[in-house]
């Protein structure tokens, strides 16, 4: 009897110590698991990243961001499922280039010239947050740019930026496109953009003072719903379309090898309001974009600054920037954060290398 019984208690221990290393195992099972998810980076979204650098909202050129990703700037998203590439820019950092605006961007690693160009570029998004601050009668505040071309030569001015703006307590913001003169003579202070309304307002739409926003746009697009666009160049005319569910598909052409603004007479009523008074009233060359090499740019380039109204009332903010504190502006809502859904890009065999272009502007951080 006793024999059995100690059979019986070695059986119970032996019973007890499988049990507990069975938990043990199925415990670190689960903790291996949870330590190996794996991470979804942006280029398992939107594959097109052999073909671009990407430079960050600290100014800095990452190079091609296959397998990376940045907590501060530039990292995916799952959302119902579905997978998104965030970009997201302060008011104020350091910024790339000779520019006064941090941008997380995308830029082609090849250039194209308009006139031979069968370029093409699209992309699913939804823009999530815009500045919280910035002085109302400033044209660019509370405003992002979420598409590009832009010109690597000269003075690399951009026949094509693509804007989302919306004024704090408005409900619908304002998608609309810029063609940038590519300014004739040496002086390119003199240059101006044209703002053409694609869903609400047009660039020039703004507040009475500096404290109040203009009238809500009807037909506008909200933070966070998504919208699309088409860039194809080919044979030196730009062609755009915009697509967004509950609204009107938008087409637009544009020559960019031809000016439409060669003279002081051609400037447009737009342009003598906005521009013409800060002295920016110059004439575009003849030839526009003509034998420039252009390339694609997708991202996020925030359009509000700390700098004051007064260095130039359209595009200088007075915004709040915390100093260049990033944490302190993503804290408060001063910054641009565009979601990426899709993208992708299409060139042809005449484009050729870039790398010029960040060569000359990587070390220009500021």
């Amino acid at each position: 009897m006793k024999k059995k019984f100690i059979i019986s208690v070695a059986r119970v221990l032996l019973l007890g110590v499988f049990i507990t290393l069975n938990s043990c195992s199925k415990t670190a099972k689960k903790e291996i698991k949870k330590e190996t998810k794996k991470t979804v980076y942006a280029s398992d979204v939107i594959p097109i990243f052999d073909d671009f650098k990407l430079i960050l909202g600290d100014g800095s050129n990452v190079g091609f961001a296959n397998n990376f990703e940045n907590k501060d700037f530039f990292y995916t998203e799952n959302e119902g499922g579905t997978e998104w590439v965030v970009f997201k820019a302060p008011n104020a950092g350091s910024t790339h280039g000779t520019s006064n605006n941090t941008r997380t961007e995308l830029g082609q690693i090849k250039k194209w010239y308009p006139e031979t160009a069968n370029d093409k570029m699209t992309a699913t998004l939804k823009v999530m947050n815009v500045s919280a601050t910035g002085d109302k009668t400033v044209a660019a505040s509370h405003a992002v740019v979420v598409g590009q071309i832009h010109s690597a030569d000269k003075f690399e001015n951009e026949p094509l930026k693509i804007f989302y703006k919306k004024y704090p307590n408005h409900t619908k913001g304002s998608v609309f496109w810029h063609y940038e003169i590519n300014t004739a003579g040496d002086d390119n202070s003199k240059r101006w953009d044209f703002s053409t309304a694609v869903w609400g307002n047009d660039f020039s739409v703004v507040g009475p003072d500096a404290n109040t926003p203009p009238s809500e746009p009807k037909e506008g697009i909200e933070l966070g719903e998504e919208f699309s666009y088409e860039i194809v160049v080919k044979d030196g005319i730009m062609n755009l379309t915009f697509t967004s569910k509950g609204h009107e598909t938008k087409t637009f052409t544009k020559n960019i090898i031809k000016s439409d603004y060669a003279t002081k007479a051609d400037i447009p009523e737009q342009t003598q309001k906005l521009f013409v008074p800060i002295n920016q009233d110059g004439v575009e060359r003849e030839s526009a974009y003509t034998a420039e090499g252009c390339f694609f740019k997708l991202g996020c380039y925030n359009q509000t600054n700390g700098k004051s109204p007064e260095v130039n009332k359209n595009w200088c903010s007075g915004a709040e920037t915390h100093d260049g504190d990033v944490q302190k502006q993503y804290t408060d809502g001063n910054y641009a954060e565009v979601w990426f859904k899709t993208a992708s890009i299409s060139i042809s065999d005449a484009a050729v290398s870039n790398e010029g272009y960040f060569s000359k502007n990587d070390h220009l951080k500021k």
